[in-house]
């Protein structure tokens, strides 16, 4: 590693970006260790957290601190790297299984406290909700468990036959009623196309409904979410598409493990969506964003499942 800049010397997928290397792209100013080297230069000690993606698509969470150090007049930098990422899988399941998880079964436990006393009338009105309850709750459980084999390496997908209208439908109507889109409107572009194609059924639900969720947090009560697919280049792309623009310090982290808008303890939602469509499913995901078009994501796979 002598004379590497950090992020050659992990392998950083943005260190030859630009011509200059390390620390001069446009992704690098958000980066932690730039922001802790650059700090310690200039005479201060710093602290911070960063989110590196390596260029094979593995994905590092390290805490880096950097010290100014003066050695025969000269002024170097001492630059600590620690891995935290065992730290970052702890507090997203403390969120998953303390938050998330125990919100979805208090409202489960209202619910069974009013069918204790409800009349046969007031049940056919509760049946709706019991089933949107415990749905939420294996889907949050099976969202944490599809990741960490996924991270493993030991996910086992299994392609079969799918319609993407029909998957499309599927999603919306199962979004419809989530707490996210209250508010919102949720549709399918007219006119989108059934495509067939080979993928795994659960995988890319995961995915496009990850995808879905996000522009539903994004959009503001009265807008609408609008999600379409089409075929292209043997491929069949899913898209989903909100009216807000994502500030440039987001675009810049998205895909980054970690990273959320939403504070602490976040942020695997954009990064499972990345790592299942491209290591495991032979896709590829992205989006578009601006303030005349608003946000696109999109997500594209084979028509064909290789292998």
């Amino acid at each position: 590693i002598l004379g590497l800049r950090v992020g050659e010397a992990v392998d950083c997928e943005h260190a030859h970006v630009e011509p200059g290397g390390c620390g001069t792209s446009e992704f690098c100013r958000e980066c932690g260790a730039l922001q802790g080297m650059m700090t310690s230069l200039s005479g201060r000690r710093a602290v911070r957290e960063c989110r590196i993606t390596r260029a094979n698509g593995d994905s590092l969470d390290l805490r880096v601190t950097a010290r100014p150090l003066t050695m025969d007049g000269r002024g170097f930098t001492t630059f600590a790297i620690t891995d935290i990422a065992d730290e970052k899988r702890r507090r997203v399941l403390e969120r998953i299984f303390f938050h998330d998880i125990l919100n979805t079964a208090g409202g489960m436990l209202g619910i069974a406290e009013l069918l204790t006393e409800a009349t046969p009338e007031e049940l056919d009105e509760y049946k709706p909700l019991v089933y949107t309850l415990s749905h939420s709750l294996v889907d949050e459980i099976k969202a944490q468990q599809t990741l960490s084999a996924a991270e493993a390496g030991e996910l086992s997908v299994e392609p079969m036959r799918l319609n993407s209208l029909s998957l499309l439908y599927e999603l919306a109507a199962a979004y419809a009623n989530h707490e996210v889109a209250i508010g919102r409107a949720l549709v399918v572009e007219p006119g989108t196309p059934a495509i067939c194609f080979e993928s795994d059924k659960a995988l890319v639900r995961r995915v496009v409904g990850n995808m879905i969720k996000n522009a539903l947090e994004a959009s503001h009560p009265g807008q609408q979410v609008t999600v379409s697919c089409r075929q292209t280049d043997g491929s069949v792309e899913f898209t989903v598409h909100n009216p807000n623009e994502m500030p440039r310090s987001v675009q810049l982290q998205v895909f980054q493990r970690s990273f959320s808008t939403k504070g602490s303890g976040r942020g695997l939602g954009t990064y499972s969506m990345r790592l299942l469509t491209e290591q495991f499913l032979h896709g590829s995901v992205g989006f578009a964003s601006s303030a005349e078009a608003g946000t696109t994501f999109f997500a594209r796979y084979p028509l064909v499942f290789p292998g």
